[in-house]
């Protein structure tokens, strides 16, 4: 009875008609969130008016700098990296491209039959950190300062004060 029961569930799953269909934007945060952890790649990146960007605001957007093309079955990737200085690009290139294909395979089925990858920059751990750091970041870090500043004054006073009233009382 059991048997008979799946052999039903199967045969009206397959009668319910309808269609899978993923957005631009699903596949480029998969993508995204699979390259954040690969050896050798610093960013993906947006270009121009996305790095402007960037240096004015934090922007954590997994999806800049990747263009995908999703047809029904299978995809094509366009991938802008910066890479970090002393890597050999090809083997990260064979990784970007295997870690594409596993995490798209197995998250939407689709294909992926096409991995472009267009190597914008070079540069060292040092030289990103520090072109990552937006001017957000920078008045952040500015106005903390001036608040350990400010506090660092008002107790310098506060203690003067005190010393000033203990001086005061022992004159009496």
């Amino acid at each position: 009875m059991a048997k008979e029961n799946e052999k039903t569930q199967e045969n009206s799953q397959s009668e319910i008609k309808g269609e899978l269909t993923y957005d631009q934007k699903v596949v480029q945060k998969i993508i995204g969130m699979a390259l954040s952890d690969i050896d050798g790649l610093l960013t993906v990146d947006g270009g121009f008016f996305s790095n402007l960007t960037d240096k004015l605001v934090n922007n954590d957007d997994v999806t800049s700098g990747i263009n995908v093309e999703v047809g029904k079955k299978q995809v094509a990737v366009d991938v802008d990296i910066v890479a970090e200085y002393g890597t050999n690009i090809s083997k990260l290139y064979d990784q970007i491209k295997d870690k594409i294909y596993q995490r798209v395979m197995h998250m939407t089925g689709l294909e992926v039959v096409e991995v472009n990858v267009n190597v914008v920059d070079v540069k060292t751990k040092a030289e990103h950190e520090k072109d990552s750091t937006s001017l957000q970041d920078k008045i952040s870090h500015a106005t903390d300062n001036m608040g350990k500043n400010a506090k660092q004054e008002g107790k310098k006073a506060q203690d003067k004060m005190q010393e000033k009233n203990s001086s005061n009382n022992r004159v009496k």
